[in-house]
């Protein structure tokens, strides 16, 4: 997620930790203290990372893998997946990456060999929305990236932490951009999901070629593919039940050295995947004084999977309702009209059920959405998920 997700959310977790994930611990504690992302994203420095100041070449396999130098990165995936009998789930996993210190300090620190030494910091998130009960269950955990605990291999495919991980499932045709993926993640309550999926489209960079700037400073960008429409078929597991599930899923693969601009506070990020076969992922960056970035941006993807990029003057987002949370008090939108008029689409979004609130170190919303509306004067649904942040008490 989305995030999207080019904001590093494991920041609170980084500087409570950053010392005793150097060095070898004993004991992990349990951290429960949520912050906004917000004030996550305004924390820390950036000096002596690598920076995102332009457009690159992407290589595959090695792209879908770590790039250590930059402060954050992360592999997201959500998805919406029914019973046959029309029981509707969605999901969320996602592992971060959070490199605790610059290249240059790990250069010049003078410590003892040890295999437990790493500035690397995984952090994992797994949710499962139940529709049918408006039942929204997460966890978080977090490992170092060392002694095989946490990592990211690009060739063959495997981002892990622990024993919750995604991998490749065929490991020929090594090169290529396209391959399926089996995840498989648990709760300690003993909900689950095992998914097999496997892309229908072939992979997306977003923005300019893969380069996707947010702001006006230099470095302020993130490089940021993904796959927006995925088969997805498996077992999710809750309350010692397993539900046989289809649908469709969606990736994201973003890293960056990022922080929000002085001017913003937060984002709305959409993806949609229709029943016509488009998809579309639209982020808005919402500043201070209620006004919308200019550096809010997006995609319409075809069913052949070409890519129209949209921006802030191409869409008009209405919101018509809204919920406050009963745990934060946080209100946070609802109900969305969208439109795009130079795509003649029209689209009413829905959140399947309010209560979709991530209360984990750094506290978001990422929940699944209902869609409805026209595209060319042709009625269409679908499905999808939305990510909010800056809607959070202070």
């Amino acid at each position: 997620m989305k995030t999207s997700f080019w904001y590093i959310l494991a920041v609170p977790l980084t500087i409570g930790l950053a010392v005793g994930l150097w060095y070898i611990v004993e004991d992990k504690e349990e951290i429960r203290a949520s912050v906004s992302v917000a004030e996550a994203m305004n924390s820390g420095g950036m000096e002596g990372y690598k920076r995102v100041t332009g457009p690159r070449e992407f290589i595959f396999p090695d792209d879908h893998g770590a790039h250590p130098g930059y402060k954050t990165e992360w592999w997201y995936y959500t998805g919406n997946v029914f019973t046959e009998s029309g029981r509707q789930f969605g999901y969320q996993f996602t592992i971060f990456r959070n490199q605790l210190t610059p290249p240059t300090d790990v250069a010049n620190r003078s410590k003892a060999p040890s295999n437990w030494n790493t500035n690397q910091l995984y952090l994992g998130h797994l949710a499962i929305s139940d529709v049918e009960n408006e039942d929204h269950i997460f966890e978080e955990r977090y490992s170092r990236g060392a002694v095989g605990l946490a990592g990211a291999e690009a060739d063959p495919y495997r981002i892990w932490i622990e024993n919750w991980e995604i991998k490749r499932m065929d490991s020929t045709n090594s090169g290529d951009q396209n391959f399926a993926v089996h995840i498989k993640a648990k709760m300690q309550s003993g909900a689950a999901i095992d998914l097999n999926i496997t892309p229908a489209k072939p992979l997306v960079l977003q923005g300019d070629k893969g380069y996707d700037r947010k702001g006006t400073d230099a470095g302020n960008a993130s490089y940021y593919f993904s796959f927006t429409r995925m088969k997805t078929e498996g077992m999710i597991t809750k309350n010692e039940k397993q539900f046989r599930v289809s649908g469709t899923s969606w990736m994201d693969h973003e890293w960056s050295t990022s922080a929000l601009g002085n001017r913003q506070e937060g984002w709305d990020w959409f993806s949609i995947q229709l029943s016509n076969g488009y998809d579309l992922m639209y982020y808005q960056l919402r500043n201070k004084d209620g006004s919308i970035s200019k550096f809010t941006t997006g995609s319409l993807i075809g069913p052949d999977g070409q890519k129209t990029t949209i921006g802030p003057d191409d869409v008009n987002i209405e919101v018509l309702d809204k919920w406050k949370s009963p745990h934060s008090k946080s209100v946070y939108p609802a109900k969305w009209t969208m439109n795009i008029p130079k795509a003649n689409l029209f689209l009413d979004l829905q959140t399947s059920f309010p209560d979709q609130v991530m209360d984990v170190s750094v506290r978001y919303y990422e929940g699944t959405i209902s869609i409805s509306g026209t595209m060319n004067e042709k009625d269409i649904g679908g499905t999808g998920f939305i990510e909010m942040t800056g809607y959070e008490e202070k």
